[in-house]
C-alpha cells in the first residue's frame, strides 16, 4: 500500500503529518512538489513529531507527462493533491493515464481567469467511468466538510432542506498589519471578485462585498461576515434536493478590507500582465512575494475558528432550524502539527477523504463531490482526526 501527495505549503504541511499519523493505513507516504527543499523540512518535522519516515520527489505538477512517470513509479492507491487549484486538470489527467485514484480540495482555476467552476473537472467523468476509477473533488473543509454537514443533515435531521448558509469565521489574530491565511494569491481572487448566491432556481450576483450581516458565532460571538461566491454552492444546487436558497458568508475585519481595497485601487490584484523596467509580471504574483507566507503565521496565531452550515428545512412537517459547526484553536493546531487552523482544517478533510479511499468506505467510478457519497464514516473520521463537530438546534 502506498499513496502519493503533491504540494508542501501550508495545507500539505498538515496532510503529511496527518497521514504519518495514520501510517497502518496509507502504508508508504510519498511527498511530492516542484521544490525538494520543501518536502524535505515537511518530512523532517513528521519524522520529528510521528517517528515516520516519509519518501520525497521533486515533480512539476505542469507537467502530465512528469506526473505520469512519478505515478507509474510509486504505483499509490490514492493520488492526494493540494497543488495549486490552477495544477487540476494535469494531475487529473495524470492520474486517468494511470488508472489511479484522484482526490483534492479546491476546483480548478485558470490562471487567467478569476472564475470558479466545477464544469472542466466533472468533464472527466465519463473517462474515469470507463478507467473505473474514482475521483473526490473538493475535500478540504469549505468545500468538503461543509458539503458533508448539509449531506448529514439531509440524512439524519430533515425531510426537505429549504435554506442553508454556510458561515467561515476565522477570529485568529496574527499581529501583521496585513496578511491572509492561505496562498494570498488564491485568497485575494477569491475575496475581490463579486459575490453569488442561488435563490429559487436561479443565481443572484452582487458586487464584492456587498452583503454584509452579523452573525453570532458560538464561542467566538457576533462577527461582520460578507456573502461570497464560493465553489461548493454549485455543486450543492445540484445535488441538495429541494434547496431554495444557498449562500456563503466569510469574516473579514475592517482592517483587512482597507488594505485590500488599497491594493485593489492601485492595481495589485491584477492578473494580467503589464509592463514594469522592461520586464513582464503580474500584479497579484509579484504581491504574492511580498506578503508573509501563510505557513510562516503558524507560530503566531492565537484565537480560533468556527466553520459551519446554518440549515432550515422541514421534518415530520414542522419547520426545523440547525447549525452544524466545528471549533478549531489556532494554537491546539500548531502544537500538533506546525500549523495554523486555517491549513488544518483543509489538511485534515483531506486525509479523511482519501483514508476512507484507502478503506474502501468512500469510492466508485467516475467524479463525486462530497455530499454524493454517505456521510457516516467521515463525521465519524472528524471526531477522532481533531475535528470535532457540534449540532445545535433552535
Amino acid at each position: 500500500m502506498s499513496v502519493l501527495q503533491i504540494g508542501a505549503g501550508g495545507v500539505g504541511g498538515v496532510v503529511a503529518h496527518k497521514l504519518a499519523m495514520n501510517a497502518k493505513t496509507f502504508g508508504e507516504i510519498t511527498l511530492a512538489s516542484r521544490t525538494l527543499s520543501k518536502c524535505q523540512e515537511i518530512a523532517k518535522s513528521v519524522l520529528e513529531k510521528t517517528g515516520v519516515q516519509i519518501q520525497c520527489k521533486s515533480v512539476d505538477a505542469d507537467s502530465v507527462d512528469e506526473l505520469v512517470a512519478l505515478i507509474n513509479e510509486i504505483k499509490p492507491k490514492v493520488v492526494i493533491n493540494v497543488a495549486l487549484p490552477y495544477q487540476d486538470l494535469s494531475i487529473m489527467e495524470a492520474c486517468l493515464r494511470t488508472k489511479t485514484h484522484y482526490l483534492d480540495t479546491a476546483n480548478y482555476e485558470h490562471p487567467d481567469t478569476a472564475k470558479f467552476e466545477y464544469k472542466e473537472q466533472w468533464a472527466f467523468d465519463k473517462a474515469y467511468k470507463e478507467a473505473g476509477i474514482f475521483a473526490l473533488l473538493g475535500s478540504g473543509f469549505d468545500p468538503g466538510v461543509t458539503n458533508v454537514f448539509c449531506a448529514y443533515a439531509q440524512k439524519h435531521y430533515f425531510d426537505e432542506i429549504h435554506s442553508i448558509d454556510i458561515l467561515d469565521c476565522n477570529a485568529g489574530d496574527h499581529g501583521y498589519p496585513f496578511a491572509t491565511n492561505f496562498n494570498p494569491e488564491i485568497n485575494l481572487r477569491e475575496v475581490s471578485s463579486k459575490g453569488r448566491y442561488w435563490q429559487e432556481g436561479k443565481w443572484i450576483e452582487t458586487e464584492p462585498m456587498e452583503i454584509m450581516q452579523v452573525w453570532d458565532y458560538p464561542e467566538i460571538g457576533e462577527k461582520d461576515s460578507y456573502l461570497l461566491y464560493h465553489e461548493e454552492l454549485e455543486s450543492l444546487v445540484k445535488n441538495i434536493k429541494g434547496l431554495k436558497r444557498i449562500r456563503f458568508f466569510m469574516t473579514f475585519s475592517q482592517n483587512y478590507l482597507n488594505h485590500m481595497r488599497c491594493l485593489e485601487n492601485v492595481g495589485m490584484l491584477r492578473i494580467d500582465e503589464v509592463e514594469h523596467n522592461g520586464s513582464k509580471i503580474i500584479p497579484i504574483q509579484f504581491l504574492k512575494t511580498l506578503l508573509p507566507d501563510p505557513a510562516s503565521l503558524a507560530g503566531r496565531t492565537i484565537g480560533k475558528t468556527n466553520i459551519g452550515c446554518y440549515i432550515t428545512g422541514l421534518k415530520d412537517g414542522k419547520e426545523k432550524t440547525i447549525y452544524i459547526y466545528n471549533v478549531c484553536d489556532h494554537q491546539e493546531c500548531y502544537k500538533e502539527v506546525n500549523s495554523q487552523a486555517i491549513s488544518y482544517t483543509t489538511g485534515v478533510p483531506a486525509m479523511i477523504g482519501a483514508k476512507l479511499i484507502v478503506e474502501g468506505k468512500w469510492g466508485g467510478e467516475g467524479v463525486f463531490n462530497m455530499e454524493e457519497l454517505d456521510p457516516d464514516p467521515f463525521m465519524e473520521e472528524l471526531n477522532t482526526q481533531g475535528l470535532p463537530w457540534k449540532v445545535l438546534e433552535f
